[in-house]
């Protein structure tokens, strides 16, 4: 008998746990890689390879699009509702019709960031339904020293 980690997950294959946890997991990696993995130089602004390829006139922008619909596939499958996949949806080709145009669209990108706004909608949701533990605690601490 093999060891197997926790959740059933091959170590060889990273992709294999199909859970929620480890689904948003990894759909907030590709957001950050998308929309915020490089620090502009002399700023504070981060921007991501979405931004990068829309520099390239049109096929960069596709490509953008493509990369933003798997955020929206694996929504899909994870089991949200249509109202909520339709905005998702919405977010990303909003994010590709402004990235078309030239230099506005590529600041515009940089700035609208799709890809984290729809891993936020997502894991919204899968807390609010019970699907996921929250990430954040809600209600109000207080100190009590002894």
């Amino acid at each position: 008998m093999a060891f197997r980690p926790a959740g059933g997950a091959n170590p060889a294959f990273p992709f294999a746990d199909m859970s929620r946890e480890a689904s948003l997991a990894r759909l907030e990696k590709l957001a950050h890689l998308l929309d915020s993995a490089f620090l502009i130089p002399g700023t504070n602004r981060r921007v991501g390879i979405d931004a990068v390829l829309g520099l390239v006139p049109i096929v960069g922008d596709f490509a953008g699009m493509l990369m933003s619909s798997y955020i929206v596939y694996e929504a899909k499958r994870l089991g949200v509702p249509r109202w909520l996949l339709a905005r998702m949806a919405l977010n990303v080709a909003f994010d590709g019709m402004v990235g078309v145009v030239p230099l506005a669209g590529d600041l515009f990108d940089a700035a609208f960031k799709a890809n984290r706004r729809n891993v936020r909608l997502l894991r919204r949701h899968l807390e609010r339904t019970g699907g996921l533990r929250p990430n954040e605690i809600e209600g109000t601490a207080f100190r009590i020293d002894g």
